[in-house]
């Protein structure tokens, strides 16, 4: 008889790092068309209601292209973003300490996420049950 396989956990919410936090704010402050909201209680950023960037405790994750994401993932350190250890986020990145650690770098990376976001079709929001 095969063995069952056990299901992956999702981990316990934790806050998010204040410094991670701050440098979210900050870097989404200025890009045009970005609506910041909270996703599982971490600040993410949407456009046309397409996620493309937010923090997952002291991460931060980034919705890339096919192309971007094949570019990014050349970069030392560079991995797929994983909520759930061995279940990557389809399209989504983890940004490596090094780009987060360049505010040139972290912003030009967040502008190809963001051009990447507008060139999906709008979401649209789903009316309230009730």
């Amino acid at each position: 008889m095969a063995a069952k396989k056990k299901a992956s956990k999702m981990p316990k919410f934790r806050p998010a790092p204040e410094k991670i936090v701050s440098l979210f704010n900050a870097v989404v402050e200025g890009l045009p068309d970005a609506e910041p909201r909270k996703m599982f209680g971490y600040p993410c950023a949407f456009v046309n209601g397409q996620m493309f960037v937010g923090v997952f405790y002291d991460k931060l994750m980034l919705r890339l292209s096919n192309e971007d994401r094949a570019r990014f993932l050349k970069l030392p350190g560079a991995k797929l973003f994983e909520p759930v250890p061995g279940r990557a986020m389809r399209e989504y990145v983890e940004l490596t300490p090094a780009i987060l650690d360049s505010r040139a770098d972290l912003k030009r990376w967040l502008k190809r996420g963001l051009a990447y976001a507008r060139s999906l079709p709008p979401k649209v929001k789903k009316p309230a049950a009730g």
